[in-house]
């Protein structure tokens, strides 16, 4: 006998059926012992049956007994809501067409799922390749299975990587392309430097003693890196440690203008590259298409001494009037000189090395009264000071404040002196304020070659966003190739950094990504096992704080096919 549901008009009935076979045909048939009513009119009377049915029959009836609460067991939660942004983000720009890449090769393992794994390490939780390993243990990578990879497969992928460096620069043009303005590329080239560890010596070492730009001398690579006045990232390359800036950028921008159809190319460079004999270099550069370069440089403060003949006739007539920030143009060597002069920043700088100058000198006033009180005879508390130490203690501290054109420390004399060059005074008062730069874009005004200029800033950011989000370095790869793979992750990652800042940017979304990757990594994969039955994967809730990111980000929400309320 069994339990069977009919429909009768809009009614459904449930009947207690027995099935038999017909003695005189063999046939199964079945038939209706009895009609227990209507399922929307059958209430506490059904569950009296059942209970009398289970009593009859030996069994506890289920309104007496015991509730047994079911058995959970969770495994670990993990992030997922970053690593899944990113994975979108990275199918819809076409890094997965890297797979293509590596399908063919000899390479067993899943190159392009294990370069994935390196970049979204760099943006997420960056650390060294082992630390990668420990980082996969808390974090659930959509659609890829990398349980069994080792120390071993990172490097091999990072090995496969520089292998077929010619097909994975054409994947990353053809992906960067259509981000790219046709019709007028600005290109922002500038280097910096990476800190490599390590002593010891390999064949065509990359890593080489040189000046850092924190103002040291350290164990260093060179990186130099192109990027679009959007602050979108076209290209990098690995140069050695000692490498001088100038003899790169011929043939880095010569790389971008075949990778880029674009028809016009102008180079942004901030004052390491200007100089007589980079000027000379620069002006020689002639493109794929027969055009020269052209270039904006700005002067270094250094060489403003250069200019003060060439700047004082506008220096005396538009900025000491001036209110509020003025622009200007010369003539320099057949090239074109913009200035850009803000009034308020010149009062601010003046301020502030007259009230440094005023300390000096009253610091100096005090030790010369103390050397001409010795030397009457007069005894003063505390160490004896001689005309020799105070001399280097007075010379250090110019120095310090950068004013040594200025505040003369006489370190001939056996005496302690010192005096104040009236004329380098001036001339600094002059350059207060004031922004020169250099360049022969013919067509620009001088307010667009400024614009375009302070448009450099973008591209440190990039710098500061490699060496502290992305922490690209130091580096702890000893083979040159192995660095160049490690500075190819590091750029994809800074790719996709961009694409991010700018979605979010254009949504009017105040976040930047690694804020907004800290939040997505709130969105948690958990797998959940109810008594015997199957595990469930599920993801923990939404908010609505997410929901903005990732719609601002244009990223779909992310589901699975089952999930759990109470997670």
């Amino acid at each position: 006998m069994f339990i069977k549901v009919t429909r009768r008009g809009p009614n459904r009935y449930v009947q207690l059926v027995e099935a038999y076979r017909d003695a005189s045909t063999g046939r199964p048939k079945q038939r209706t012992i009895a009609s227990l009513g209507r399922i929307d009119q059958l209430n506490t009377e059904l569950n009296s049956v059942i209970a009398g049915l289970q009593r009859v029959t030996g069994q506890t009836p289920a309104a007496l007994a015991p509730a047994t609460p079911p058995v959970l067991s969770f495994e670990a939660a993990r992030d997922f809501g970053d690593v899944y942004t990113l994975t979108e983000l990275w199918n819809a720009l076409g890094f997965d067409g890297l797979r293509g890449v590596f399908h063919h090769t000899r390479h067993r393992i899943d190159v392009e799922a294990l370069i994935r794994v390196m970049v979204f390490n760099r943006l997420c939780d960056p650390d060294s390749k082992l630390g990668v390993l420990r980082w996969l243990e808390t974090v659930a990578l959509p659609g890829t299975s990398l349980e069994s990879i080792d120390h071993q497969h990172l490097l091999r992928a990072m090995d496969a990587l520089v292998d077929h460096k010619a097909e994975v620069d054409n994947v990353m043009a053809s992906l960067l392309r259509p981000l790219v303005d046709q019709d007028l590329a600005m290109v922002f080239y500038d280097m910096t430097t990476i800190r490599a560890a390590g002593l010891s010596e390999q064949e065509g070492d990359l890593r080489h003693y040189g000046m850092a730009k924190v103002g040291v001398v350290e164990r260093q690579v060179m990186l130099g890196v192109v990027q679009t006045s959007e602050g979108l990232p076209l290209y990098h390359e690995v140069f050695d440690g000692n490498t001088a800036e100038v003899t790169t950028i011929k043939g880095v921008i010569e790389k971008i203008v075949a990778r880029f159809p674009i028809k016009r190319v102008i180079a942004v460079a901030d004052r390491g590259l200007l100089s007589t004999e980079n000027l000379a270099d620069l002006q020689e550069i002639v493109l794929p298409g027969g055009n020269k370069l052209e270039f904006i440089l700005a002067v270094p403060g250094r060489r403003y001494g250069d200019f003060v003949e060439l700047l004082e006739p506008f220096h005396t007539k538009q900025c000491l009037p001036a209110k509020e920030e003025i622009l200007g143009e010369a003539a320099w060597n057949k090239l074109r000189l913009i200035i850009a002069h803000d009034p308020q920043v010149s009062l601010d700088a003046g301020a502030k090395r007259d009230k440094r100058i005023n300390e000096l000198k009253a610091q100096a006033d005090l030790w010369v009264g103390k050397l001409n009180d010795q030397d009457a005879g007069k005894k003063k508390p505390g160490r004896k000071l001689s005309d020799g130490g105070a001399r280097a203690k007075f010379y250090r501290e110019v120095c310090e404040a950068h004013l040594a054109r200025i505040v003369k420390v006489n370190l001939k004399s056996e005496l302690f002196t010192y005096d104040i060059d009236e004329r380098a005074l001036k001339h600094a008062k002059m350059m207060d304020g004031k922004l020169l730069l250099v360049t022969n874009a013919p067509d620009f005004t001088p307010e667009e070659v400024i614009k375009r200029y302070r448009s450099l800033a973008d591209i440190e950011r990039g710098f500061r966003v490699m060496k502290s989000e992305i922490e690209i370095g130091p580096i702890y790869h000893r083979l040159p190739d192995r660095i160049h793979a490690h500075a190819t992750i590091s750029f994809m990652a800074l790719i996709l950094y961009r694409v991010m800042r700018s979605r979010l940017r254009d949504s009017n979304t105040k976040i930047s990504p690694e804020r907004a990757l800290d939040k997505l990594r709130r969105i948690q994969h958990q797998v959940v096992k109810v008594n015997d039955l199957e595990p469930i994967a599920a993801l923990s809730s939404i908010n609505h704080e997410h929901a903005e990111i990732l719609q601002a980000l244009t990223i779909k929400k992310p589901t699975l096919p089952a999930q759990l309320t109470l997670l």
